[in-house]
């Protein structure tokens, strides 16, 4: 329905900091429709071309960022295929936590460079989005179907990334999946009922191997985990021991 050259031009709008919204009032063009176009037209300088599909595949030079962004992935991301070429990364962050929103945007920013990151509003959550036709290289674990009915592994690369950086791939799960909160319980003492609060970290997944996954790099940093059952699923990871609440508060920290 649209040319080339008004397609450049809608776009030349949004890069100029126009949001989506504006620049479809504007225009009267959809806002899927311009984000269509971001991932068709919008080509990779040579700065930016996908470090996976060169000669010989590099990893990420944004290792940090990279594993961060992996962890957000593995829990609240989703790869989709575009109806006419191209990928749209999307993470779903909570409104309550704009720090997350933001830290979002930058390791995926950092990690891919080309193009802009947008955040689309949804009810009480946004999906930080970001287009690209290399979203699958970077995140082999892409497939068909939930997360949760199929095998999740990580390629050696990414196994050698996580090994170096585990703290940022378990802050990317708990920033997700995850939570810190504050439990309590009630103890007897001299015939006195006291009430004791402690600090306590959860990470809640389906998958199987996505909470292997989590539970290796704990093991690796020295935290001490055990399953909780909500009824007979094994879904949540707590971490409740003073020490490796503390490691937990000196490297991840609560969302914020």
């Amino acid at each position: 329905m649209y040319d080339l050259e008004t397609r450049k031009r809608v776009l030349a709008l949004v890069h100029h900091g126009r949001s989506l919204n504006s620049v479809s009032k504007q225009t009267g063009i959809s806002r899927s429709a311009i984000r269509g176009w971001q991932a068709r037209i919008e080509p990779l300088s040579p700065t930016t071309e996908c470090v996976r599909c060169l000669a010989h595949p590099k990893p990420p030079a944004e290792a940090e960022a990279y594993v961060y962004l992996l962890g957000l992935y593995l829990g609240d991301g989703c790869i989709s295929p575009q109806p006419r070429g191209g990928y749209a990364l999307r993470i779903a962050c909570a409104d309550a936590w704009p720090g997350l929103i933001e830290a979002c945007r930058d390791a995926i920013q950092r990690v891919h460079p080309a193009h802009r990151v947008h955040v689309v509003q949804n009810q009480g959550c946004v999906t930080v989005t970001h287009f690209s036709r290399h979203w699958p290289c970077l995140f082999p674990q892409h497939g068909p179907g939930k997360k949760h009915h199929r095998r999740i592994e990580l390629a050696p690369w990414q196994s050698e990334l996580v090994d170096d950086h585990p703290w940022e791939f378990i802050r990317g799960l708990i920033h997700s999946d995850g939570c810190r909160i504050t439990n309590w319980a009630t103890r007897t003492v001299a015939g006195e009922k006291r009430r004791y609060e402690y600090p306590r970290y959860f990470f809640t997944n389906k998958s199987d191997d996505i909470r292997r996954l989590c539970t290796d790099a704990l093991d690796r940093v020295g935290v001490e985990w055990r399953v909780t059952r909500r009824g007979p699923d094994p879904y949540n990871i707590s971490v409740a021991k003073r020490a490796s609440v503390a490691l937990m508060d000196a490297h991840v920290g609560p969302k914020y």
